[in-house]
């Protein structure tokens, strides 16, 4: 277990199991500079006695191992252990992780696995076309359930709420493009039987033109990645927090991953590194872009407390923005507030006048975006009570964060083999939606690693890494 002295003389530096590289540049497409430290999201803030953030499990670095897992967040925890659970697993396996356990994207998200039934279909099969565009939305309806399954099958105390999640489109021009959506999916014999759609304003939200809604979750990632971890430690996996990788060198299935503690040598090298990936795989630049967000906690007022609480999640959209909406229904009732609000224009130009802005998470309280909060919280939910008689507390917006995200240039991920370094693979880019992708794609990509082909995955094909995918994308 490193204690709090080691800690204390490792610089806050990277997420996810990678240190950033400095502004010299790495070759093609963008540099990934040196991040400052971590802000601290609701879910890093509510497990700060649990030993597992500092877990080391072996005081020195193991010398080799024949899986090294770069990557502590959920693809990266999930992906140890399928391998360990499955019929013939690998003799070692260590995930390495450059902060706390979990810090990275899973660890900062708003909190939703809200499957997309129906809003992506046009883009996907503009794109992809019909075939894969289905496919793509059948994966995240069985990815849902899988994480869901898991977490009703190991009585896993994440706060797992299930119920309706609501679309809720605020405008007639987004309406519109969610009825062509639609109807297209329809069309095209997509499986509408599960979501709900209203234009009636009696039913519909307040100021709604339309409301779509099926069924999703809410959770606390971290305390699902916690344990899922917990399962791997319990079937020999070697867990070392506050070790960045700083490269991996070597060649065709023999790789040394170097470390600020120590080297280790590997056959199998696995990129669970997301919006970070660039980093030690500077083929993804381009392909893979790292992208601030924010979240904010807001503590509601007594008149949407109690019975009188949220009870469903939210996606509420407008022409220029797009909230997404966690209650936390079945814990502490805070509201998360995610997705890209009306000023998120401004925190993308904040971030463009600084390069070393792209990859750190320590921005947190950015008003322009908590502004933004406090628009909808008064337009939207009239939260703010009238100047007279209101009903007890005033609406708190408490705090925001700053989480990674890893923006694909297809809108899709990236998981398989890398290209031209056999012994090397990767699961990221989840484009902001991983919380809806990983429990299927991390469990395929172990089955890859031990041998499987594509088609046993059950993936769509276009999360396939290939090479003329990384060249189309990063030209």
């Amino acid at each position: 277990m490193v204690t709090r002295d080691d800690t204390d003389k490792v610089p806050p530096v990277g997420a996810e199991g990678v240190v950033e590289l400095d502004k010299a540049g790495t070759g093609k497409g963008t540099s990934l500079p040196l991040a400052e430290g971590m802000s601290l999201s609701h879910w890093l803030a509510t497990v700060r006695n649990n030993p597992l953030l500092d877990h080391r499990t072996t005081e020195e670095l193991p010398k080799e191992a024949e899986v090294v897992i770069i990557g502590s967040g959920i693809s990266g925890s999930l992906i140890a252990l399928s391998l360990l659970q499955s019929a013939n697993p690998p003799k070692s396996v260590v995930v390495l992780e450059a902060r706390e356990l979990c810090s990275g994207a899973t660890g900062r998200n708003a909190g939703h696995c809200k499957p997309d039934q129906w809003r992506g279909y046009t883009k996907y099969a503009t794109r992809f076309g019909s075939e894969q565009a289905l496919k793509i939305l059948a994966n995240e309806q069985q990815t849902w359930e899988a994480l869901v399954a898991y977490v009703k099958k190991h009585n896993v105390q994440c706060d797992l709420w299930v119920g309706k999640t609501l679309d809720v489109l605020m405008s007639d021009e987004v309406a519109e493009i969610a009825a062509k959506t639609f109807a297209d999916l329809k069309e095209a014999g997509g499986d509408v039987s599960k979501i709900d759609v209203t234009s009636d304003p009696v039913r519909a939200e307040k100021g709604a033109k339309a409301v779509y809604a099926w069924d999703a979750s809410t959770l606390h990632p971290w305390k699902l990645v916690a344990h899922v971890t917990k399962q791997s430690l319990d079937l020999g996996l070697n867990l070392q927090t506050w070790t960045p990788v700083t490269s991996v060198t070597g060649s065709a299935d023999q790789w040394t991953v170097h470390t600020e503690r120590g080297d280790i040598t590997t056959s199998t090298v696995i990129h669970a590194t997301n919006a970070y990936a660039g980093v030690l795989l500077p083929e993804t630049l381009g392909a893979i872009r790292p992208t601030p967000h924010m979240c904010n906690r807001v503590i509601p007022p007594s008149s949407y407390s109690g019975s009188k609480a949220l009870q469903n999640s939210y996606a509420v959209i407008y022409e220029k923005g797009m909230y997404s909406i966690n209650p936390r229904t079945t814990s502490d009732g805070a509201v998360l507030f995610g997705g890209t609000p009306f000023n998120q224009y401004k925190l993308l130009k904040y971030v463009e006048e600084d390069e070393a802005r792209r990859t750190d998470d320590s921005l947190d309280n950015f008003m322009p975006v908590t502004d933004s909060v406090k628009e909808l919280g008064t337009t939207g939910f009239q939260w703010d009570p009238p100047e007279k008689g209101g009903r007890g507390a005033r609406v708190r917006y408490d705090y925001s964060w700053s989480g990674i995200i890893g923006r694909s240039a297809d809108q899709v991920p990236f998981v398989g083999a890398v290209p031209g370094k056999s012994g090397q693979w990767m699961c990221a880019g989840h484009n902001g939606h991983g919380m809806a992708r990983i429990f299927t794609c991390a469990p395929a990509l172990a089955k890859l690693v031990q041998g499987a082909t594509w088609a046993e995955t059950g993936l769509p094909e276009v999360f396939e890494v290939t090479k003329e995918r990384l060249d189309r994308l990063t030209q």
